[in-house]
């Protein structure tokens, strides 16, 4: 694979962080495809007892960057920074990650209804220069939601892949009532920090 310059390899299948990088200009190429790659599910994503969401969210980036990175030397390709994210929602000191099936996404949004959380999405960056690790951290308040809300809700087959089973982008954005520190933090990808991280790894955005 021949890459021109000034563009990174993205260590996840999400298309929000997709569109995000696209936003910015940020030329990249996904690095963990299925039919190339071990799926990125390999990693083990079990947080650690008594690990804080800030620590669990930190590590699990930099473990996705550092795969990615081992992978594409196995793979003798360019050298280029490899960037990965991870986000959770946190109420009351617990985590929501994604949800399992229908029944966990509504648990999670009868947990949300009425309440504020936060939002924390650390980003890595893998380079020749070691592996550089950001954390976003916002704060949501949801207002009520009905049964029947979140039953149509999940219908929609919006939540099924999204940390605490809900995307700000989508319709769910009705529920929120306010929101404190990064929208696209909270959609999976903070750009200011990426952006600080990637120019550090010599990725200009404004070249």
């Amino acid at each position: 694979m021949t890459l021109p310059e000034n563009r990174i390899y993205l260590a996840s299948r999400s298309p929000r962080r997709r569109e995000l990088l696209k936003q910015i200009g940020v030329n990249f190429a996904t690095l963990l495809l299925r039919e190339a790659m071990p799926r990125m599910a390999d990693v083990d994503e079990a947080s650690m007892p008594d690990e804080a969401p800030e620590i669990y969210t930190s590590r699990i980036a930099r473990t996705k960057a550092g795969t990615g990175w081992m992978q594409l030397m196995q793979r003798k390709l360019p050298q280029l920074p490899v960037l990965a994210a991870d986000t959770v929602v946190v109420l009351k000191g617990r985590i929501f990650g994604k949800p399992e099936d229908a029944a966990h996404a509504q648990e999670m949004l009868r947990a949300l209804s009425g309440q504020t959380h936060r939002v924390l999405t650390a980003v890595a960056v893998a380079a020749q220069n070691g592996i550089h690790v950001r954390t976003s951290a916002s704060t949501v308040r949801f207002r009520h939601i009905s049964e029947r809300e979140i039953r149509l809700y999940l219908a929609s087959d919006e939540a099924h892949d999204k940390a605490g089973s809900y995307a700000i982008q989508g319709i769910a954005a009705v529920f929120i009532a306010e929101i404190s520190g990064s929208y696209s933090g909270v959609m999976g990808l903070p750009l200011f920090e990426t952006g600080q991280l990637l120019e550090e790894s010599g990725i200009k955005i404004f070249p």
